[in-house]
């Protein structure tokens, strides 16, 4: 049996035990406290207290300018495509049916106004010719008789009836004759074409298409044997000024109310990266299609020196607004983080840089335009700055 004695040595020590294990606790748990609030500010805290120390040889790849003030182009950016200008693009017809009988220009080359097509052999041309003929020979003889009438005229051997029947009968053909040359003028010839056809008494089945504008052979169905109808597509040629293009580009219908008649144009394509074509916006279409929810909007394009080709895919930037003055820095200086945000590094001595997150509005190629985060005069990255976020996700050395 225990003495009392024993007892209070046996209390003593397990007190002893139990304080020890207690401190030992206590003396753990402040450093978990304290790791467990560092990896919390670690992952919470913002980005503007980030900040990073450079050496010399670092700066060297970066460069420094303050936030500066920059007028922005209000624009929106499509893709679209090259056409013809249909208003100055003519389909040539020609104005009687027949088979084609030459062909005279090729697909490319440069015509004028009035210049030969093609040329078909018409019946209707044929007939007008006939008639032309007949006609030419109905007054030749009206005319003899009444010259003769005239001569004969107060003797015995014409009675006065006999003259005015005469003259009635001249008059009468050379009516028929005027009439007959103005059929065949009708078919585009000429009034010495049609004189030589009156004195060789020979018809002249060619019927020629004369261009009816000046431009550049856009399109060629003509062969010769071809049967041709007036209105009858395809057009055995179509004739284009080429001076001006059309631009076809699609915009969301959520933009519409933006676009308006005599908006500028800029227009690039791939085949001339360095060039800029310019433009007006000349129609707005109505319609909207119910499967993209896009409207089509049409330009008309300067190409003087007829670089542009239908049916070239093109870059097309339209100034929907006002230029609008804002505060700005570099594209080069800034960032886009992985979680999304965006940011840049501020300095105030040039060598000790914190990463601020930004909001950007307006874009150009060169200047970005910041509406909250930075203030004009603040000394920003303006080239560089992908080089210090990159230091940030670097790990850590040994």
């Amino acid at each position: 049996m225990l003495t009392k004695k024993t007892v209070s040595v046996i209390v003593v020590v397990l007190a002893i035990a139990v304080a020890t294990v207690l401190l030992r606790s206590e003396s753990a748990q402040p450093a978990n406290k304290n790791t467990l609030q560092e990896a919390g500010s670690a992952s919470t805290s913002p980005k503007s207290d980030t900040t990073l120390d450079l050496s010399p040889s670092q700066l060297k790849a970066i460069k420094i300018e303050p936030a500066g003030s920059y007028l922005f182009p209000v624009e929106k950016e499509t893709v679209g495509s090259i056409d013809f200008d249909d208003d100055l693009s003519v389909p040539v017809f020609p104005p009687y049916q027949g088979r084609i009988i030459r062909t005279l220009v090729e697909l490319g080359d440069e015509v004028h106004k009035g210049q030969p097509l093609y040329t078909i052999d018409s019946p209707d041309l044929i007939q007008a010719e006939s008639n032309l003929i007949g006609a030419a020979a109905t007054f030749e003889l009206t005319s003899k008789e009444l010259t003769r009438a005239k001569d004969l005229n107060g003797t015995s051997g014409v009675s006065e009836r006999e003259l005015e029947q005469a003259t009635s009968d001249q008059q009468t053909a050379e009516g028929a004759l005027r009439s007959a040359r103005d059929a065949v003028r009708v078919f585009g010839k000429r009034d010495a074409e049609i004189d030589q056809i009156i004195v060789s008494r020979k018809i002249d089945p060619a019927l020629v298409v004369h261009s009816p504008v000046s431009g550049r052979v856009t399109t060629r169905n003509a062969q010769p044997g071809l049967f041709v109808q007036p209105g009858n597509p395809p057009a055995p040629y179509t004739v284009a000024n080429v001076a001006i293009k059309w631009m076809l580009a699609d915009v969301l219908e959520s933009d519409i109310p933006l676009f308006h008649l005599g908006q500028p144009v800029a227009v690039k394509v791939v085949a001339y990266p360095d060039r800029v074509f310019r433009g007006k916006v000349s129609k707005i279409y109505a319609n909207v299609d119910p499967n993209t929810h896009r409207a089509t909007i049409r330009s008309e394009v300067a190409d003087s020196r007829n670089e542009l080709r239908p049916g070239m895919l093109a870059n097309f930037v339209i100034q929907v607004g006002n230029p609008v003055e804002g505060t700005a820095i570099a594209a080069n200086g800034v960032v886009r983080e992985p979680d999304g945000t965006i940011t840049a590094w501020v300095t105030t001595d040039r060598r000790h840089f914190s990463q601020r997150v930004i909001k950007t509005g307006l874009r150009t190629d060169r200047q970005v335009q910041v509406l909250e985060g930075l203030q004009r005069g603040e000394l920003v990255v303006s080239d560089g700055a992908v080089f210090l976020s990159n230091m940030l996700q670097a790990p850590p050395s040994d």
